[in-house]
């Protein structure tokens, strides 16, 4: 017995062993496309893997995956179709996992405004944030209907997306999330109407990816961490209502009518297993990606994206 109570005692001494750390940096502030991360940081589900995960919000949403890649950070929130154009210019970023696997930009309009088809577009004003990917998405979803970027005027409004739509600044603008800017119309009263990308001729891809540096990435760390967000997916999905009361309940920014529609359109989109990978979709953009002149040749699936449990 006196044994048995010594070895005990040793163990209630031993501390206990540290968790590994990682670095997440989102792509964006906390909103609910952030949903399986913020809920398996709340459910414990990082702790469960022995995972501290430190999770922040960028100031410039350009510079995540550039942090990854310079090693300040392991992982980052990031977008396929940037995925791509930051692997053509060298960076060594690799998708490792996918945190929502449906497009979520489209074309946005009003909805009793003149565009009632693609093709009405022409002679239109198209508002735009970021160039280059939007503008190819643009195109091709104009190519559909036998127009050219030449046949729109394209417009810098910055971040300001449905206001430039509701102010009659622009006929329509591209970059519109149908989860956000939707049902930011909506709750002002002036309803919109999206034309969805994947609909209009664009290869379907995943929205929101995680991304990894390949040169110094830590694949068991990143196993867990992903095996945690699909555990927390898995809440989301099962108890809806609870899970948008543990992920509003930590921020009182987040306890609006606006992030609680989104939260619910949200939903269908998160990748239900976050590691698996549809090589065909990668290798189907890049190609999209090279005939629209956006990257010089084409990159293969494992240079782009892996699937962490795959041997």
């Amino acid at each position: 017995m006196r044994h048995t109570l010594t070895a005990l005692a040793l163990i209630l001494a031993t501390p206990a062993m540290a968790a590994d750390k990682i670095t997440l940096i989102l792509d964006w502030f906390i909103n609910p496309d952030h949903g399986p991360i913020i809920i398996a940081q709340e459910k414990g589900y990082f702790a469960e893997q022995d995972l501290e995960v430190e999770v922040t919000a960028p100031a410039d949403p350009s510079v995540p995956p550039k942090m990854v890649a310079a090693g300040q950070a392991d992982l980052a929130v990031s977008y396929q179709p940037q995925l791509h154009l930051q692997v053509a210019e060298g960076l060594p970023l690799v998708r490792i996992g996918t945190l929502v696997s449906t497009p979520l930009n489209c074309l946005l309009v009003l909805e009793d405004g003149p565009i009632k088809s693609v093709a009405d577009l022409k002679g239109k004003k198209v508002g735009f944030s970021v160039a280059g990917v939007e503008e190819a998405v643009l195109g091709s979803m104009l190519a559909q209907h036998d127009l050219t970027m030449d046949d729109v005027e394209m417009v810098n409004v910055n971040w300001s997306l449905s206001p430039s739509l509701m102010s009659g600044q622009v006929d329509a603008v591209i970059g519109a999330y149908r989860n956000f800017e939707l049902n930011q119309m909506e709750i002002d009263k002036v309803p919109g109407r999206c034309f969805y990308v994947e609909e209009e001729g664009l290869p379907p891809y995943d929205e929101l990816i995680y991304v990894a540096n390949r040169d110094t990435m830590d694949r068991d760390k990143l196993q867990r961490f992903i095996a945690a967000t699909e555990k927390a997916t898995q809440y989301i999905i099962n108890n809806p209502d609870e899970s948008w009361e543990i992920f509003s309940g930590t921020s009182t920014d987040l306890q609006d009518e606006l992030n609680a529609k989104a939260w619910i359109d949200t939903l269908p989109r998160f990748a239900l297993t976050p590691a698996g990978l549809d090589a065909g979709r990668y290798a189907r953009f890049e190609a999209f990606l090279a005939e629209a002149g956006l990257v010089q040749g084409t990159r293969t699936v494992p240079e782009l994206a892996i699937d962490l449990g795959a041997q």
